[in-house]
């Protein structure tokens, strides 16, 4: 399994998988995000981007299970996506996207997309919803 971004949310994906059993390599442009995963983090952890094609094949991506991309731009999350869905083969690409429009156009050809924009707005909206009768 490899994370493409060890941000807030890359980072803790990277724990969670770790501690649910998986084998976990991280890959961050910024060295000091490895602390991020605190000192008990014995998976691989290498600096650079995530386009970096000897970077990715370095990182494993030829052997990956899984890939999941949480980038803070939305068009490398694509990019390296593709790549390793269409280029690697990777089974299983989850893709971060914030930006619900471009969520929805990929989602519909094929990649496994993550809108969190598209989910706080659903749950904004259900938590107004909900307490409509305590208004009125």
């Amino acid at each position: 399994m490899i994370i493409i971004g060890a941000g807030r949310v890359g980072g803790s994906v990277a724990l969670a998988l770790r501690d649910a059993g998986w084998d976990v390599t991280v890959i961050d442009e910024r060295e000091e995000s490895l602390g991020r995963l605190g000192d008990s983090w014995d998976g691989d952890f290498y600096v650079g981007h995530g386009m970096d094609l000897q970077l990715l094949r370095e990182a494993g991506i030829e052997d990956a299970d899984a890939v999941v991309v949480a980038t803070d731009g939305d068009n490398s999350n694509i990019v390296i996506g593709q790549m390793a869905q269409k280029q690697f083969n990777v089974r299983s690409v989850v893709v971060r996207i914030l930006d619900p429009a471009r969520a929805e156009f990929y989602s519909q050809r094929g990649l496994n997309v993550v809108c969190p924009t598209s989910s706080a707005i659903g749950t904004f909206v259900d938590a107004v919803r909900a307490s409509e009768g305590a208004l009125r």
